[in-house]
């Protein structure tokens, strides 16, 4: 049965699902219902699209060493194949998850202590949008081998006027890998501004 997490809980993955290794994680939302209609509409055809991006850092020692250890639609995956990207989604439409990333456990690199998932929007400036424009924002952890749903994080916050979200993060701690449910929203432009977090 999968466990609904809230903001803040921790999960340890190591102890509740012994011998998890191939994972694959799970992000998706909706786009909030546009009100204007005709003619108004039309003058806003080129917003209504929300690309949504995300992105998981690798981090060593709590820093983003390097560009490699950055897995986006522009870096598919990490050196070792560890993390490896499906591939971006531009408009958020239909039901499930909108990105999906697979990580193998066992072949993440020693020294890589935290997984960071975060979510941006795509040119949000220029395009005017912004969280609060986006709704049924998720991410989820599905056991590949045993084909089943482990956990799901709803992010429920109202994020208007955030353009980046810092969603989950899979740690290691004595060993074992941890699952947290961070959900913080900022006004980040892009990636490249909110990697600098973790610099």
């Amino acid at each position: 049965m999968s466990i609904n997490l809230t903001k803040g809980q921790k999960i340890n993955l190591s102890k509740d699902y012994a011998g998890l290794s191939k994972i694959m994680v799970g992000l998706g939302w909706d786009p909030v219902e546009q009100s204007a209609k005709g003619f108004f509409k039309s003058l806003f055809k080129e917003n209504q699209d929300i690309d949504c991006d995300a992105s998981v850092l690798m981090l060593k020692n709590d820093k983003l060493q390097s560009n490699s250890d950055l897995v986006y639609f522009g870096n598919l995956n990490d050196k070792a194949n560890s993390v490896i990207h499906q591939g971006d989604n531009l408009t958020g439409e239909g039901e499930g998850d909108d990105e999906q990333i697979f990580v193998d456990l066992s072949r993440v690199p020693s020294d890589i202590s935290r997984l960071v998932f975060v979510v941006n929007i795509y040119d949000c400036v220029r395009r005017k949008q912004h969280f609060g424009m986006i709704k049924n924002a998720f991410i989820r952890l599905v056991d590949i081998e045993g084909k089943k749903e482990l956990l799901k994080y709803n992010l429920s916050d109202d994020y208007s006027n955030k353009t980046s979200l810092v969603v989950a993060e899979l740690y290691r701690h004595n060993n074992e890998w941890k699952f947290g449910a961070i959900g913080e929203g900022n006004t980040d432009s892009g990636l490249k501004e909110l990697i600098k977090r973790y610099k």
